[in-house]
């Protein structure tokens, strides 16, 4: 057990990364994985009022170029894009200020496994906001065969340490 001098047990908040701590280079991994279900896909989709048939209607989407549904790719983003929240940004990002590129170069289908992952491409002390910084991240979503299926670049304003509130 970890004390400190006064015999209490020491405490960690589980937190993102501040400006300083992200290092330009590194690659996180984000574990574990996350299956998409039937149940998922439809959810989102009717959540988010997408109709589009791809997703929703079995017997038309077999009759289409990949024979079956495909996940929505909204929901494939937010999983590729959430699974990188507790490791590196939780309690410390400020905003996302937005995607410079997001690309789907292969289908994600029921029962397939994503494992996500992200590259901090470049961070710069804001010029505007004093005490916060932006951190530019691309994010890379695979299947479970190790396929790419989701890209993105990310820019997001996260606090430098000596001025998160």
């Amino acid at each position: 057990m970890n004390d400190d001098a006064k015999g209490a047990p020491r405490e960690v908040l589980q937190r993102g990364l501040y400006f300083e701590e992200f290092e330009v280079g590194t690659r996180y991994l984000h574990r574990p994985g996350r299956t998409i279900s039937e149940a998922d896909n439809i959810l989102f989709t009717t959540m988010t009022m997408n109709t589009q048939s791809l997703h929703l209607d079995a017997a038309w989407s077999a009759t289409q170029p990949f024979g079956q549904r495909l996940v929505n790719s909204m929901l494939t983003l937010s999983t590729m894009v959430g699974s990188s929240v507790a490791q590196l940004t939780e309690g410390t990002i400020i905003g996302n200020l937005g995607f410079e590129t997001v690309a789907f170069p292969h289908p994600v289908y029921h029962g397939d496994t994503l494992y996500s992952e992200t590259l901090v491409k470049a961070k710069r002390l804001s010029k505007s906001r004093p005490g916060q910084g932006i951190v530019t991240l691309e994010h890379t979503a695979k299947n479970q065969d190790g396929v790419i299926v989701a890209t993105a670049v990310r820019s997001t304003l996260v606090w430098c340490e000596a001025d998160a509130p």
